[in-house]
């Protein structure tokens, strides 16, 4: 296939993705966010098969990649929900981390115009430690910040399911044209008895000579 098709698209798509769920995965790895810091890296893994699926023309591999999309597109949903609050979800839970510490996300202190106030520790001293009051001046909240992300996540992935469905469709018509015609062997049939063939006509032929030059003694 050309350049500009399907399968040049979707290696755009997977590449794109990479890069977007490697930038993702900072910044969860910042908020110590554990399940989708799992999530992300099984998300590279698979983007990575499909990517070379594509490149290789491995159909199988795509269809791996295609299923899941569908699996990333469900959990970015449930993380829009998560951070809107919907169906009895709290953003202020413990889920993503489980239950292991309180962080939240990373964008929770550091979002863009947030301003930090903190203030020394009652009852300590001589101790650098500072105990967390508030953030205030945030240009835009967190959890918006988290849904543009998972968005543009479900985004991606949507349009990639679309693309890899294509280039599984065309890898297996070429393949089913590739067999239709025979392959690398067009003439597989006569390859498989071509041996015995050949060696019964060489016995044939031994055997003829044989008799011939026997006969020419005998008249001698």
């Amino acid at each position: 296939m050309g350049c500009c098709t399907g399968r040049c698209t979707l290696i755009f798509l997977c590449t794109l993705q990479l890069l977007a769920a490697l930038e993702r995965q900072v910044f969860d790895f910042l908020g110590y966010q554990w399940a989708p810091i799992l999530a992300n890296f099984l998300h590279i893994i698979i983007v990575i098969l499909g990517l070379f699926g594509t490149i290789q023309y491995r159909p199988r591999y795509i269809v791996v990649y295609a299923i899941w999309t569908a699996v990333w597109v469900t959990w970015n949903i449930f993380i829009i929900c998560f951070y809107l609050e919907v169906g009895g979800l709290s953003k202020d839970s413990e889920l993503l981390t489980f239950n292991i510490s309180r962080h939240q996300s990373w964008w929770s202190e550091n979002g863009p115009g947030c301003v930090r106030k903190e203030a020394p520790m009652s009852g300590i001293k001589g101790l650098d430690s500072h105990s967390y009051i508030s953030v205030i001046g945030c240009a835009l909240e967190y959890r918006y910040i988290e849904v543009m992300h998972s968005s543009f996540q479900i985004l991606i992935a949507l349009v990639g399911f679309v693309y890899a469905c294509y280039v599984v469709s065309v890898f297996t018509e070429e393949e089913d044209s590739f067999d239709f015609i025979g392959g690398f062997d067009p003439f597989p049939l006569y390859h498989v008895n071509e041996k015995p063939t050949n060696l019964l006509f060489k016995q044939t032929y031994l055997l003829i000579s044989l008799t011939g030059f026997s006969g020419m003694e005998g008249t001698n």
